[in-house]
């Protein structure tokens, strides 16, 4: 903390002059930044239908309001399908992720200069691209349905769980695996009794967090043409059927509640 000098003695102060400045400095560049990029998404807006909104809005609600139970009878299907999309994308997904987290772990991996760059390049890859474009790619390679979506939520969810496994894995006892391997047992051995016990919770609960996260994510891939609930909201949509559009959005609200109550009961158990 600088102190300056006075006729009346010693001032401290929390800057000095330079630092006042620099700070200042970097305040108003901030500030020119946001009206800069406030300026060009002004010029893109089209603000009329910004102020009539509120008017759009409620004259959909009215529309939608109440929902359509009648249509209920053509959604269980879709939502079973939704479910199984989320389910086995997520026991796909950590099929996969299991050996590369393994692999890019740095007291696991068998190479560190070659193995480990592939499979952090893996979980990387996997993670940064959305389920809607995986199921873009994969309706353009295999064909709309299901099984487009199984793929996409399991190849998007591999990164997410492989990397949240790996740190698990570089976080564990080491004590505990130099006890196993000073019983003379193998590699294989030491990763059996010495690792996988201390990670089992782990890998527990990232399950779960994954799988109650992909609920969320395969209720949209129907939009898309990757099968579920998805596909009567689109249908839905396109027609202007908002009783429709507002029963199905109740539905997946429901799903998603009782999957975040399950999976907080299952961590629990679990923690």
């Amino acid at each position: 903390m600088p102190v300056i000098e006075s006729s009346e003695g010693p001032v401290w102060r929390l800057r000095n002059r330079n630092e006042t400045l620099t700070r200042w400095f970097v305040w108003l560049l901030g500030i020119a930044i946001f009206l800069w990029c406030w300026q060009q998404i002004s010029d893109a807006t089209t603000w009329f239908f910004v102020w009539d909104a509120p008017n759009i809005a409620g004259d959909i609600l009215g529309r939608a309001t109440p929902p359509r139970w009648s249509y209920m009878d053509n959604l269980w299907w879709p939502i079973w399908d939704t479910l199984n999309i989320a389910t086995l994308g997520t026991i796909g997904a950590l099929i996969l992720a299991v050996p590369i987290a393994f692999l890019a772990a740095r007291n696991t991996t068998p190479s560190t200069l070659f193995i480990r760059p592939i499979a952090l390049l893996i979980i990387v890859a996997t993670r940064s691209i959305n389920s809607l474009i995986w199921a873009l790619l994969l309706i353009a390679i295999i064909g709309p349905g299901v099984f487009a979506g199984i793929i996409a939520i399991a190849i998007r969810s591999i990164g997410f769980c492989a990397k949240l496994l790996y740190e698990a894995i570089e976080e564990i006892d080491q004590s505990q695996v130099e006890a196993v391997t000073a019983t003379g047992a193998s590699r294989w051995q030491v990763m059996v009794y010495g690792i996988v016990p201390q990670i089992m919770p782990a890998f527990a609960g990232i399950a779960v967090f994954r799988w109650d996260i992909n609920i969320r994510e395969s209720t949209v891939l129907g939009l898309v043409g990757a099968g579920g609930i998805g596909l009567q909201l689109q249908a839905s949509l396109n027609t202007l059927a908002w009783p429709q559009v507002s029963l199905i959005l109740l539905v997946i609200l429901a799903a998603v509640v009782i999957s975040e109550w399950v999976s907080a009961k299952v961590r629990g158990a679990i923690i």
